[in-house]
């Protein structure tokens, strides 16, 4: 009797293949009689490259047509970088696992300088992140800090071509594709924070779907999921999408969980800080506690109409 394969759904980009072949030999390793296929997807994120992701949609571009294929049936379930999923799902799926959590730090990544600080005044440099636009120009008002698209490798050819001189992009995604040697500096908490969820592989799948649901929680990584959450709910609790510049770190420690919280304006460079303590089993609590602080402390300003 055969057994139905178990399809995974993926962006077609180095990247994402890596993330989606890791959590298919996790899955191969856990059932090694399930067959289990990838389903490689291009999705409008992916193909609307000339312009900033804030003014086509934000980051749900990166998931649509992989949800479109788990409702299909097309596919079983989607992995995807969990720092690329809005902050409130779709209704109709959830996040089944998320993996262990690689080093969330940003990574500064130059020809010619080892550091931020070193650059010269006017220096480009290129990032599609307002978040890392807002704590780069905080660090350095003077820099020319342009808007930059594309997967690790395009960015990466971008700066080689001369365009940048400097660009910031993920220390986890330039690890896992053999790529560490082009970080210069890691950019780590508390000083600099990640996005929500940064290096975090998250398996998402239809909600009530108890065949995939069992087949995929052994990957769940609970000290991950507790920081991620508080990460996660911080972000919504702010209206979280990629139009707002918001950084969040959580660490979990023996005895409960510490959060701490950016906000901050692309355009001027201005910050607001905070951070919370928070029990273990209450990592969502902790986040809307942090992310009301903020908001204390005049968050609005940056968040819109919200």
């Amino acid at each position: 009797m055969s057994v139905r394969p178990l399809r995974i759904a993926t962006r077609k980009s180095a990247l994402a293949l890596w993330q989606a072949e890791h959590v298919a030999a996790q899955l191969r390793r856990l059932h090694p009689q399930l067959p289990v296929e990838l389903v490689p997807m291009s999705t409008r994120g992916d193909q609307v490259l000339d312009k900033p992701l804030a003014h086509i949609g934000g980051k749900g571009l990166f998931l649509k047509e992989l949800e479109v294929a788990m409702l299909e049936r097309r596919a079983d379930l989607a992995v995807h970088s969990l720092k690329d999923m809005p902050a409130e799902l779709e209704p109709g799926f959830v996040i089944g696992a998320m993996l262990p959590r690689a080093d969330a730090a940003d990574a500064f990544v130059s020809a010619h300088h080892a550091r931020p600080g070193e650059l010269p005044r006017d220096a480009r440099v290129g990032t599609s992140s307002l978040r890392r636009a807002a704590q780069l120009r905080a660090m350095r008002p003077d820099l020319d800090i342009r808007d930059l698209r594309g997967n690790v490798q395009t960015r990466l050819a971008k700066l080689d071509g001369g365009q940048y001189d400097a660009i910031i992009l993920a220390c986890a995604g330039l690890d896992r594709l053999g790529l560490s040697e082009r970080i210069r500096t890691r950019m780590h908490a508390p000083d600099w924070l990640p996005a929500p969820g940064q290096a975090v592989i998250a398996v998402e799948l239809r909600q009530g779907d108890r065949r995939v649901a069992n087949l995929v929680s052994p990957l769940d990584d609970p000290d991950t999921r507790r920081a991620a959450t508080a990460e996660r709910a911080m972000n919504a609790a702010l209206g979280g999408s990629c139009t707002v510049a918001v950084g969040a770190w959580c660490v979990v420690g023996e005895h409960g969980l510490r959060l701490s919280g950016v906000v901050g304006d692309a355009q001027s460079g201005r910050l607001l800080r905070s951070s919370g303590e928070g029990p273990l089993d209450a990592p969502a609590p902790l986040g809307q506690k942090v992310a009301g602080m903020l908001l204390d402390q005049g968050a609005r300003a940056f968040l819109g109409t919200m």
